[in-house]
């Protein structure tokens, strides 16, 4: 069995009480009494006074409890030879390599390689006999096994339902297999290396105060006499939890060149401005969000695994289902032009990885969006000058989102203005526009209407953080009176910085009327605003 000595032992929630901070180890224990239907010896003498098992017995004796990231002095000789209950599967003498794992054990990050990828991988808290009923046992690592009549996990067993008085050992041909989960699968093995590195740098230890047990409150101050730490990923937490065994998911991943080059674009659209704080983490972040929030699937959202699949991400973001293209939808995924065309499948023990060689998205069906600040949402009005507004709601397919805002103003001649707010806007290219309606939206009535005649503004910031303004070369914008009208405010226009997640305004337009007075006969200051709308220019390379 090999196990690298890179890797990182994570905390099992299942295995709390091993993990509970305290001064004496069997206070957390319950003794079970006789569980070996008579038999006097513990699992431990059982092992021991086996020849053919002295390797396991010397591995265990070896391989000390890890509580809170911290070796203790019980080993799990010690812990077999308590009045705990468990399952033990032995593999016997020559099966598996004791010296490599004998050696691992003499540091403290080495000792917690082999706790869980070789001694959870053979003791279950569960009381599990075999027979001719085919179940499932839970290994203390949080994995599932099938027991047979004859075998666990496809290995054969030698000995089975050898009852000792704290539990149940089976003897096994050779070790039972550790099949890695989704998220040590990324983590481990070399050509997701990249991918992997970056998802273990969101690892934390999460005190779980629902789990410890608490002697009181002393100023003030909650006192706890068991302190349960457990482990998780914040990452995680956001993408798809595809650390936990309980559950099933599929990922799509890309091998090293591959992922490299989507980060390298991906990443170019996530440069925050020097003021903000943490910016090289946050590009981080939303690049890692970027390549991984529509690869992670759970198998219990979809209707279907051959028609089309839905991220993790469509349950959260179902609002954005509503806009064409549908984001986090992905049509005949084996198809020719499928997200899973010509991948490979790596089997997980709690589900599949589907490797690539390139990310199989394109930027605009994941993190390079459209993006629309709604007329209506008056919520992202930051300024307001000479006028009064309404919002309408209608069902039209050529409104966005079934509503609009009447802009009125504030007297016959008011030349008003009004300036939106533009959130999430990434570091990139953006055709910046304006949708106007004609009267009819309103009045299906009316006749001879007359266009809106206005300039623009957009408010941004550069690299410094300092704000820059674009006049829109003082163009005088005409509406067209008769249909709905997508009006080009700038064209090919740059953003310097990303604004993506942030509450701070960096990104606004402003539309201002600009009527003279002369002109009042022929134009209308009264405006009915659809939104103002971004379109994401990706065959215009962003500058770095």
């Amino acid at each position: 069995m090999k196990i690298s000595i890179g890797i990182k032992a994570l905390l099992c929630s299942c295995l709390l009480p091993l993990f509970i901070a305290c001064t004496e180890w069997n206070d957390h224990y319950e003794d079970f009494g006789n569980v070996g239907g008579g038999s006097s010896q513990t699992l431990w003498e059982q092992l021991k006074s086996n020849n053919s098992l002295s390797d396991f017995c010397e591995v265990l004796t070896q391989t000390k409890v890890f509580r809170m990231h911290k070796k203790t002095p019980t080993s799990y000789a010690d812990l077999l030879n308590s009045g705990q209950s468990f399952t033990v599967v032995a593999p016997v003498n020559g099966t598996f390599n004791k010296d490599s794992l004998l050696q691992l054990v003499q540091t403290a990050q080495g000792d917690s390689v082999v706790e869980r990828f070789f001694v959870f991988n053979h003791i279950s808290r569960s009381l599990n006999s075999i027979d001719k009923e085919e179940k499932s046992m839970l290994l203390l690592n949080k994995k599932h096994v099938t027991m047979t009549d004859n075998a666990i996990e496809g290995v054969r067993i030698t000995t089975a339902n050898q009852h000792a008085k704290n539990g149940v050992l089976h003897i096994a041909e050779r070790p039972l297999p550790y099949e890695r989960s989704l998220y040590e699968t990324l983590s481990d093995i070399p050509e997701f290396s990249n991918i992997g590195r970056i998802l273990r740098q969101y690892e934390e230890d999460y005190f779980d105060a629902s789990q410890s047990v608490s002697s009181g409150i002393i100023e003030g101050v909650p006192i706890y006499v068991d302190s349960v730490v457990i482990e998780r990923n914040r990452m995680l937490q956001q993408i798809g939890l595809i650390d936990a065994e309980d559950s099933l998911y599929w990922v799509i991943a890309p091998t090293t060149a591959g992922w490299q080059k989507a980060w390298d674009e991906a990443s170019q659209y996530f440069k925050y401005d020097e003021t903000v704080l943490k910016r090289d983490s946050l590009q981080t972040h939303w690049t890692t969000r970027a390549l991984l929030d529509d690869a992670i699937f759970n198998i219990t959202d979809q209707r279907t695994l051959t028609d089309s699949l839905v991220s993790v991400q469509y349950l959260q973001n179902r609002n954005l289902s509503s806009r064409k293209p549908v984001y986090h939808v992905f049509k005949d995924p084996f198809g020719a032009n499928g997200i899973l065309h010509n991948a490979t499948k790596v089997n997980c023990s709690n589900g599949i990885l589907y490797k690539t060689d390139e990310w199989p998205f394109t930027p605009e069906q994941t993190y390079l969006r459209e993006l629309w600040s709604e007329g209506e949402h008056t919520q992202l009005i930051i300024n307001e000058k000479e006028c009064s507004y309404n919002v309408r709601r209608t069902a039209a397919d050529s409104i966005s989102e079934g509503g609009y805002l009447q802009i009125i103003p504030a007297k016959a001649t008011s030349n008003w203005d009004l300036t939106y707010r533009i959130n999430n806007t990434l570091s990139g290219t953006y055709d910046i526009c304006a949708v106007i309606l004609p009267r009819s939206v309103m009045d299906v009535n009316a006749v001879n209407g007359k266009p809106c005649k206005f300039k623009a503004t957009i408010t941004y910031v550069d690299e410094t953080g300092a704000e820059k303004t674009y006049n829109c070369e003082n163009t005088q914008f005409k509406s067209n009176p008769e249909q709905v009208d997508t009006i080009v405010l700038a064209e090919a226009f740059q953003l310097p910085v990303c604004n993506y997640n942030q509450n701070d305004i960096k990104v606004s337009v402003k539309i201002q009327c600009s009527i003279l007075a002369r002109e009042t006969s022929s134009y209308s200051r009264e405006m009915f605003l659809d939104c103002i709308y971004l379109k994401p220019r990706r065959d215009l390379k962003t500058e770095n």
